[in-house]
C-alpha cells in the first residue's frame, strides 16, 4: 500500500504562488496515475488536477486551467502541483491521491475522486486578501 505525504502549504498573499510537492513511499511509483484535489471548509472534495503514469498526459479543472501546473519526478517518487497567482478563493486542504490505472495504459488519468484508492494527508493553502 504506497503512502502519500504531502507538503508545501501555506500562507500566502494573493497573486503569490506555491508549490505543493507529494511524495510517495514506494519504489514503483510510476505504476500509479495520480491526482490533486482540494476541499475548502463546509464545501465538497474537489478535482484540481490529474497526471498519467509518464506524465505524458495531463488534465485540470477548467477554472484552474493556466494557473495551475501538475507534474511528476517518477525518480524521486514526487508529484508537483505549481499554483500562481492564487486566489483566496484557492483557500483549501490539498491532497494527493493515487491510483492504478485499468486498463493499464501510460496514457490514463482519473478526475473523480471515488476512482482514487490511495490518499495522502493535506496540506493547507491558505490565501489572504
Amino acid at each position: 500500500q504506497v503512502q502519500l505525504v504531502e507538503s508545501g502549504g501555506g500562507l500566502v498573499q494573493a497573486g503569490g504562488s506555491l508549490r505543493l510537492s507529494c511524495a510517495a513511499s514506494e519504489g514503483t511509483f510510476s505504476r500509479y496515475v495520480l491526482g490533486w484535489f482540494r476541499q475548502a471548509p463546509g464545501q465538497e472534495r474537489e478535482f484540481v488536477a490529474t497526471i498519467s503514469r509518464n506524465g505524458g498526459t495531463t488534465d485540470y479543472a477548467a477554472s484552474l486551467k493556466g494557473r495551475f501546473t501538475i507534474s511528476r519526478d517518477n525518480a524521486k517518487n514526487t508529484v508537483y502541483l505549481q499554483m500562481n497567482n492564487l486566489k483566496p478563493e484557492d483557500t483549501a486542504v490539498y491532497y494527493c491521491a493515487s491510483k492504478v490505472p485499468y486498463p493499464y495504459s501510460s496514457g490514463r488519468y482519473y478526475t473523480e475522486a471515488n476512482d482514487y484508492n490511495y490518499w495522502g494527508q493535506g496540506t493547507q493553502v491558505t490565501v489572504a486578501s
